[in-house]
């Protein structure tokens, strides 16, 4: 079960997590004005309600997680969002990353390879206030070929290894944030690809995902 009152305690644990964010290093205002508006309690069943909050990832459904909110906003700030952004995510999971993205103005173009979690968001109580996502049941490393190219690509699973199909449905200039490694640990890597169809690479921080699996799990 699930609560879906949005209490005044639940604004002020909100806007207490916002602040933890800005002290561990997270500078974009609007990602954290995002964030404050998304009640991440909606997303959990009602047993998490009073550590919702907390800046840890926890359980969802089919083994999967929602991310920690840091993660959250450290990948959405390496994005660079900009208003009307066609942005690629691979690993739809709660829906709260693509949420914070569609907040920015983007336009979501979400996979999710777990059936039961893509079919929870056809009813989930937030879907109507976010027309600009789109969700499809699929693989992640196929991507959407037939939907490309996209200004933005968001890996939100550990992946063993850079994409290539992936690569090829970004524009020129578009960027790409995926933590790449195989264990416990993946580098955090931000992609932009130059004018003459190379890559660029840069590294940033270590963190923790859940692995990205290829095929469809239903």
């Amino acid at each position: 079960m699930r609560s879906y009152d949005d209490s005044y305690r639940h604004k002020g644990l909100r806007k207490q997590l916002m602040d933890t964010l800005r002290d561990k290093g997270i500078s974009d205002e609007k990602i954290l004005g995002v964030m404050n508006d998304i009640p991440r309690h909606y997303f959990l069943d009602s047993a998490f309600d009073k550590v919702a909050y907390e800046d840890k990832a926890f359980p969802i459904t089919e083994g999967q997680t929602i991310s920690q909110p840091y993660t959250v906003a450290y990948q959405t700030q390496l994005l660079q969002v900009r208003q009307f952004d066609k942005i690629l995510e691979i690993g739809t999971g709660s829906g709260y990353q693509a949420m914070v993205l569609a907040g920015m103005g983007a336009q979501v173009f979400t996979i999710e390879r777990q059936k039961k979690l893509f079919d929870e968001h056809r009813t989930f109580i937030l879907r109507a206030k976010y027309p600009s996502i789109k969700y499809f049941y699929g693989d992640g490393f196929e991507g959407l070929p037939s939907y490309a190219p996209f200004d933005k690509v968001l890996i939100t699973a550990a992946a063993p290894f850079i994409p290539p199909k992936l690569i090829q449905q970004m524009k020129i200039g578009a960027k790409m944030v995926i933590p790449v490694g195989e264990g416990n640990v993946q580098r955090m890597l931000r992609l932009t690809v130059l004018p003459d169809g190379s890559v660029s690479e840069e590294m940033f921080d270590n963190f923790s995902f859940v692995p990205m699996v290829s095929g469809r799990n239903g």
